[in-house]
């Protein structure tokens, strides 16, 4: 069962088959989906939120492989401005989106550092490890900061075409002293 999680400013609620609405409202956006994985049809079906949950992302939740979340406002908790995934899968661990008008104010930072907490706290997983285009520098900044590093250089075929793509990694006790440092505690 995948749990309610918050940040600062942030509601993460659990994906259920209602959400589909409000995503294929949001969603089908260039600018959003040219970096993610060439299974995302392009362009976008008018039912392809409501298939990709329906026949996907909730199968998955069901069978415990994967855990998706909506992302909320505190301040506009009925609202969803995005989403964010962790999948048990080898190098891919870890994806989100965001709605364009909430990209860089930091947001989706908050919402890593509450799923990678999940991943490792929660889940027991030693190891956390995300593909990114090279190209997607948003992406790349949020690993970097979240205290991620680059471990390997493949290609992978994203909507967009076939990219350079770097694999982002990092465990369990780094991010704890990460989080540690983050946050100014000595425990």
């Amino acid at each position: 069962m995948t749990p309610d999680l918050e940040t600062p400013r942030l509601l993460l609620r659990p994906i259920t088959l209602a959400d589909a609405a409000h995503i294929q409202l949001l969603f089908p956006q260039w600018e959003i989906v040219r970096y993610l994985n060439k299974r995302v049809p392009w362009p976008y079906p008018a039912d392809g939120a409501y298939t990709y949950y329906r026949k996907v992302a909730l199968p998955a939740v069901e069978r415990g492989e994967e855990w998706h979340w909506t992302l909320r406002l505190k301040a506009a908790p009925d609202s969803v401005i995005g989403c964010i995934s962790l999948m048990n899968r080898e190098n891919k661990n870890r994806g989100f989106w965001l709605g364009l008008p909430w990209q860089g104010q930091g947001l989706m930072s908050e919402a890593c550092d509450a799923v990678t907490g999940y991943w490792f706290e929660e889940l027991g997983f030693a190891v956390l490890r995300a593909p990114k285009a090279i190209a997607n520098e948003a992406s790349r900044r949020i690993s970097e900061k979240s205290g991620m590093r680059v471990i390997a250089t493949v290609e992978h075929e994203f909507v967009s075409g076939r990219l350079p793509t770097e694999i982002w990694e990092i465990t369990a006790s780094e991010w704890r002293a990460g989080r540690k440092a983050r946050s100014g505690s000595s425990e």
